[in-house]
């Protein structure tokens, strides 16, 4: 994850930019994204959104799997934010990618769909 944020020559991480860039608005981004999606491959599309989403997802579902303590909706979703903020924070830091409050958002809910994956697939196993 960090390797794709702050290093992947894919992702233009090659140089960084001379000064920090924030977004700090919550929406802007997705509603650009949105809007200007014909405009746009669908890469670059899906990376932005739906590539946030579902880079989170395994976080959301791996934490309560990894922890002796099985961690509660709250703490993942907590977790997930946090760890998207550290992420986020470096980006600003290091001044490679920009640091966005959607990201944050976005991060956030593939936390959640992760631990939503992870309680869905603990009833079924232990249905059977």
């Amino acid at each position: 994850m960090f390797y794709f944020v702050l290093f992947s020559e894919r992702y233009g991480r090659e140089t960084g930019y001379d000064t920090s860039h924030v977004n700090l608005e919550l929406f802007k981004e997705i509603k650009r994204f949105w809007m200007y999606r014909s405009l746009l491959t669908p890469e670059a599309f899906i990376t932005n959104l739906v590539g946030n989403v579902f880079a989170f997802s395994p976080f959301g579902f791996l934490l309560p799997v990894m922890t002796e303590k099985k961690r509660g909706l709250i703490k993942v979703v907590l977790g997930s934010f946090l760890f998207s903020l550290i992420i986020e924070s470096c980006q600003y830091i290091f001044k490679v990618g920009v640091f966005d409050v959607d990201d944050l958002l976005l991060n956030t809910i593939g936390g959640l769909i992760g631990y939503i994956i992870y309680k869905i697939s603990v009833t079924i196993y232990r249905r059977k």
